[in-house]
Protein backbone atom coordinates (compact mmCIF):
# COMPACT_ATOMS: atom_id res chain seq x y z
CA UNK A 1 0.00 0.00 0.00
CA UNK A 2 1.26 3.42 -1.04
CA UNK A 3 1.68 5.57 2.49
CA UNK A 4 -0.51 7.90 0.10
CA UNK A 5 -2.87 6.16 -0.25
CA UNK A 6 -3.49 6.39 3.52
CA UNK A 7 -5.25 9.80 2.26
CA UNK A 8 -7.73 7.81 1.14
CA UNK A 9 -9.29 5.63 3.55
CA UNK A 10 -11.66 5.45 6.14
CA UNK A 11 -12.88 2.33 8.98
CA UNK A 12 -15.24 0.65 6.86
CA UNK A 13 -17.20 0.04 10.17
CA UNK A 14 -17.94 3.32 11.64
CA UNK A 15 -16.90 5.81 8.91
CA UNK A 16 -13.85 7.42 10.59
CA UNK A 17 -11.39 8.86 8.89
CA UNK A 18 -8.58 9.26 9.24
CA UNK A 19 -7.07 5.51 10.10
CA UNK A 20 -3.70 5.38 12.34
CA UNK A 21 -1.05 3.85 10.35
CA UNK A 22 1.48 1.24 12.27
CA UNK A 23 4.41 1.01 9.54
CA UNK A 24 5.95 -2.90 9.64
CA UNK A 25 7.65 -3.03 7.20
CA UNK A 26 7.94 -0.16 4.25
CA UNK A 27 10.35 0.26 1.23
CA UNK A 28 10.64 3.38 -0.65
CA UNK A 29 9.16 3.58 -4.35
CA UNK A 30 11.78 5.05 -6.68
CA UNK A 31 9.28 6.41 -9.45
CA UNK A 32 7.47 8.88 -7.29
CA UNK A 33 9.40 8.47 -3.70
CA UNK A 34 6.20 7.70 -2.17
CA UNK A 35 7.35 4.92 0.81
CA UNK A 36 5.35 1.12 0.03
CA UNK A 37 4.10 -0.54 2.58
CA UNK A 38 4.55 -4.01 2.75
CA UNK A 39 3.42 -5.25 6.43
CA UNK A 40 1.75 -2.88 8.76
CA UNK A 41 -1.53 -2.22 10.10
CA UNK A 42 -4.87 0.56 9.97
CA UNK A 43 -6.13 1.19 13.49
CA UNK A 44 -9.49 3.15 14.01
CA UNK A 45 -9.21 5.32 16.88
CA UNK A 46 -13.24 5.50 17.19
CA UNK A 47 -14.25 1.37 17.21
CA UNK A 48 -10.96 0.03 17.85
CA UNK A 49 -10.79 -1.94 14.91
CA UNK A 50 -7.78 -2.84 13.02
CA UNK A 51 -6.66 -3.93 9.67
CA UNK A 52 -3.43 -5.85 8.65
CA UNK A 53 -1.66 -4.76 5.70
CA UNK A 54 0.20 -7.85 4.39
CA UNK A 55 1.53 -8.07 1.25
CA UNK A 56 1.46 -4.38 0.05
CA UNK A 57 -2.63 -5.07 0.56
CA UNK A 58 -4.65 -3.46 3.35
CA UNK A 59 -7.25 -5.54 4.45
CA UNK A 60 -10.32 -3.51 4.91
CA UNK A 61 -13.13 -6.22 5.65
CA UNK A 62 -16.22 -6.38 8.22
CA UNK A 63 -15.80 -8.80 10.62
CA UNK A 64 -17.98 -11.41 9.05
CA UNK A 65 -15.94 -11.27 6.41
CA UNK A 66 -11.89 -11.72 7.77
CA UNK A 67 -10.43 -14.91 9.26
CA UNK A 68 -10.26 -14.68 13.30
CA UNK A 69 -7.05 -17.45 12.68
CA UNK A 70 -5.30 -15.63 10.39
CA UNK A 71 -5.35 -11.99 11.95
CA UNK A 72 -4.51 -13.41 15.50
CA UNK A 73 -1.40 -15.04 13.36
CA UNK A 74 -0.24 -11.99 12.37
CA UNK A 75 -0.83 -10.40 15.67
CA UNK A 76 1.58 -12.98 17.21
CA UNK A 77 4.47 -12.60 14.13
CA UNK A 78 4.16 -9.06 14.51
CA UNK A 79 3.77 -8.54 18.55
CA UNK A 80 7.06 -6.36 19.26
CA UNK A 81 6.17 -4.08 16.68
CA UNK A 82 2.32 -3.27 17.10
CA UNK A 83 1.73 -1.28 19.84
CA UNK A 84 0.15 -2.27 22.88
CA UNK A 85 -3.94 -0.89 22.26
CA UNK A 86 -3.30 -3.06 19.29
CA UNK A 87 -2.40 -6.04 20.63
CA UNK A 88 -4.49 -5.80 23.99
CA UNK A 89 -8.06 -3.72 22.72
CA UNK A 90 -8.29 -4.28 19.47
CA UNK A 91 -11.22 -4.96 17.64
CA UNK A 92 -12.62 -7.33 16.26
CA UNK A 93 -10.42 -9.45 18.49
CA UNK A 94 -7.05 -9.33 20.12
CA UNK A 95 -4.35 -11.13 22.04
Amino acid sequence: MKKSMLELLACPIDKHYPLELFEINIKEDKDNEDAIITDGILFCNKCYRFYPIIDEIPVLLPDELREKQKDIDFLHKWHNKIPSKVINEGNPWHI
